[in-house]
């Protein structure tokens, strides 16, 4: 995997990054099993890379990510997007 440095002193990430919306939001219904595997086949082939969302689920995708992730957190960079009225 070809990987990228954010900025002068950033992080060292991943060229291809992984948008986790659609295991929790967007196409129906989800399970937590496919997610946690595409999750770690990412990781296995070098992307460190995740981007969620509050608003997917809402906060239900962050919470996926962050569990299947936890067991190699220090080795990937999640980004988040945060600030929607989801009361709405």
């Amino acid at each position: 995997m070809k990987m990228r440095d954010i900025g002068k002193n950033g992080p060292i990430v991943s060229a291809i990054g992984l948008g986790c919306m659609g295991m929790s939001h967007a196409y129906g219904n989800y399970d937590d099993t496919p997610s946690f595997n595409t999750l770690e086949e990412a990781v296995e082939q070098g992307i460190n890379f995740f981007d969620t969302a509050e608003v997917y689920g809402p906060y239900i995708n962050e919470e996926l990510v962050g569990r299947a992730l936890r067991p190699v957190r220090n080795q990937v960079i999640i980004a988040t997007k945060f600030g929607f009225n989801i009361t709405k």
